[in-house]
């Protein structure tokens, strides 16, 4: 489904895409010369979404279940980008197989876009608009620090913002909850932060649902928190092992009370949390659990049941 030329692309171009690439109005271009404007309501207002799908090994992994989300959260949102299933599809295999990039993180937007009448504050006034960008694969956690064991600070001066507040299962930019508490976190000497709401109870943390383990069980929040395509991984992956899992209330108590806690995104799979505050969990290493799914993740990221591979361009 990729086009085999870019003729808007000059060598320099084409040589820079290898750092990452954006797919804006039917052109590929490195991704340092892509931009909005800045009284797009996408910028000045949050009033975007977006979805990530992470190509390994040279194909993407779970692009329909992505597409799926992406498409649900611009309904809810009442955007349209005049842009279809299919030319959304194209559009991302044009740009990564131009990039050349055989593990990426891979970005579809939609943005409300300018208004088309100056001074509006209607959003239906607005002209929704589609891009997308790409760069070498991102780690929430990088492995080296996974290796020596991550640690997780759940949040004391901020909240998740509620549900009623900002819908969780529509990915959004809305990251001033989490960014106080990475903050906080960081000043703590912490890898990462995990937010609770306002009643104690686990909700997620920046770009990673959580999972706590107890007594062979996996638990996992109900609320508060993106319905991820990992996570979705993950509980696919424990009915397979013939694990237990629950979707429900997860209190910080039982977080930290667990045997083994960890995270998934599609920025790295499932990744062991060996300390959450000052609790150590399986003497500060991967846990039994965590690691079957770790490895079955990495698995099934490579059964072709799972990947869409990627026509790329001969470098």
């Amino acid at each position: 489904m990729t086009d085999k030329s870019s003729p808007d692309l000059n060598s320099d171009q084409q040589s820079d895409l290898a750092h990452g690439a954006a797919w804006m109005k039917g052109r590929v271009i490195p991704i340092a010369q892509a931009s909005i404007p800045v009284n797009d309501w996408g910028l000045v207002h949050s009033d975007i979404t977006y979805d990530v799908v992470p190509v390994i090994d040279g194909a993407f992994f779970r692009l329909d279940d992505y597409l799926d989300r992406f498409f649900a959260s611009m309904a809810s949102l009442r955007l349209d980008p005049e842009m279809d299933r299919a030319s959304i599809i194209q559009a991302l295999h044009h740009m990564v197989g131009l990039a050349g990039l055989r593990d990426a993180y891979v970005a579809m937007v939609c943005s409300r876009g300018t208004p088309k009448i100056a001074g509006t504050r209607d959003p239906r006034q607005c002209q929704n608009h589609f891009f997308a960008w790409c760069v070498p694969y991102i780690h929430v956690i990088k492995p080296e620090v996974l290796a020596k064991g991550a640690s997780a600070w759940i949040a004391q001066s901020v909240f998740r913002i509620p549900d009623a507040s900002i819908n969780p299962l529509v990915k959004n930019y809305h990251w001033g909850d989490f960014t106080k508490g990475l903050f906080e976190a960081k000043d703590n000497n912490y890898e990462t932060v995990i937010l609770a709401d306002s009643e104690g109870y686990i909700t997620e943390g920046p770009g990673f649902n959580v999972f706590a383990v107890k007594d062979g069980k996996i638990i996992t929040s109900d609320h508060g928190a993106l319905g991820g395509i990992s996570r979705l991984t993950v509980l696919e992956m424990a009915q397979h092992h013939n694990i237990i899992s629950e979707i429900r209330l997860l209190t910080i108590a039982e977080l930290l009370n667990a045997d083994e806690v960890f995270i998934s995104s599609s920025g790295g799979g499932v990744m062991p949390i060996t300390k959450v505050n000052e609790t150590i969990y399986a003497n500060h290493a991967c846990g039994h659990i965590t690691d079957i799914l770790r490895q079955t993740y990495w698995q099934w990221a490579r059964h072709e049941a799972f990947r869409t591979a990627i026509a790329y361009l001969d470098h």
